[in-house]
């Protein structure tokens, strides 16, 4: 119940800043205007194809980054004030990585309401499957994002992350499957979380259930590392 009353108040915080909200989503918004009719018109694949790829961009730009913020709460005291109230640490964590989903869930249905425009047809239940597994993605990106943060510090986090977030992206297939790939380079991809979950979400798109359950097992193993990794660094840097 407290990790929900934290989330409630960083949610009101985020939405009382509306540009927060809208700044997180210009990037896969782009992509979506000027790289989508030239991807869609090259044959590689339609906007099924595509959208997919933005979602997993969008949750790696919004929980990837999302360390920022408590480099700032760090920075200025609020974590050594929160650690004087009753509230467990984990639910300090854990609220601040539902609010990052549910940020994530909003600014994603903004993304795909462009993408109709443009012309995406995908199976509802699909696409509402596919969100579900992106914002269960998303605890694990944005707890390991906190993590990092209060391990890098504010002068390592921003070029660290900013730098890993393109390798991940671009591993993930989101931007061009990974079917043709070299061999080296497609068993690379494969071991990262990122690509099950994209092609799955290509899938449901479809319609399909092709490849969902590696990205399933591969979200469930990356909660499972993930979240209790980042409650141990979260625990010793407010001890």
């Amino acid at each position: 119940m407290t990790a929900f009353v934290v989330a409630a108040h960083y949610l009101r915080e985020t939405f009382r800043h509306k540009f927060v909200i809208v700044f997180g989503v210009v990037q896969p918004a782009l992509y979506l205007v000027f790289f989508g009719p030239v991807f869609t018109g090259s044959g590689v694949g339609d906007w099924d194809v595509l959208v997919p790829g933005l979602l997993m961009q969008l949750a790696l730009l919004t929980c990837g980054l999302t360390g920022f913020n408590i480099v700032f709460d760090h920075r200025f005291g609020v974590l050594e004030r929160l650690r004087v109230t009753p509230a467990g640490r984990f639910s300090l964590l854990v609220g601040r990585v539902l609010k990052d989903a549910v940020l994530l869930l909003v600014q994603a249905a903004a993304l795909l309401g462009l993408a109709l425009a443009f012309g995406l047809r995908a199976s509802v239940p699909g696409v509402v499957a596919g969100l579900a597994l992106v914002v269960t993605m998303a605890l694990g990106l944005a707890a390991l994002s906190y993590a990092a943060a209060l391990t890098l510090g504010d002068g390592l986090f921003a070029p660290v992350m900013g730098t890993a977030v393109v390798p991940l992206l671009l591993l993930s297939g989101a931007l061009l499957p990974m079917e043709g790939a070299p061999a080296w380079l497609d068993a690379v991809s494969l071991a990262t979380p990122f690509r099950h979950v994209v092609d799955a979400l290509r899938a449901l798109f479809a319609g399909s259930s092709h490849g969902i359950g590696w990205a399933v097992l591969s979200v469930g193993l990356f909660l499972a590392v993930a979240l209790p990794l980042a409650t141990r660094v979260f625990n010793r840097e407010n001890a």
